[in-house]
């Protein structure tokens, strides 16, 4: 059964692994990527345009799904070996995410919306995937 997952990473990162066909979630950690499975989609939120710093983004800046495979460890540095996942990205836009809003059930009527993102990752609903990807422009299959 296909699951739908946002992941959370300055822009900067995001744009790292999409060129590259990776995702990691929670600064490298094992957990996070083990939990996505092969077929799974994932959204990439950037709450800013670099790590710690940076202009703000607050959008949603990627979109691909889990190709087969287990989670894996790669050398980045000799001091940083995070844990990836292959990705297939899709070709999209970046969708703010302030006309959303209202129309997403994890931020719906939330003053305080910004909270979810704070997990780094999380899963979200089909209905909502969806209504990311369509907002992002990407040419995301809709499995019955």
């Amino acid at each position: 059964m296909t699951r739908y997952w946002i992941g959370v990473a300055s822009r900067d990162h995001v744009k790292i692994g999409e060129a590259g066909g990776f995702c990691q979630l929670g600064h490298g950690k094992h957990a996070p990527v083990k939990r996505l499975a092969p077929g799974d989609g994932i959204i990439y939120y950037a709450p800013r345009e670099r790590l710690g710093d940076g202009d703000p983004v607050q959008a949603f800046v990627a979109i691909g799904r889990i190709r087969p495979g287990e989670a894996y460890l790669a050398t980045q540095s000799e001091m940083f070996q995070p844990w990836r996942r292959d990705v297939d990205y899709f070709p999209s836009v970046e969708a703010p995410i302030r006309p959303l809003l209202g129309n997403l059930s994890f931020t719906e009527g939330r003053k305080n919306w910004g909270y979810a993102f704070r997990r780094g990752v999380f899963e979200v609903s089909r209905s909502d995937f969806h209504r990311i990807a369509q907002a992002m422009q990407a040419d995301w299959p809709d499995e019955n």
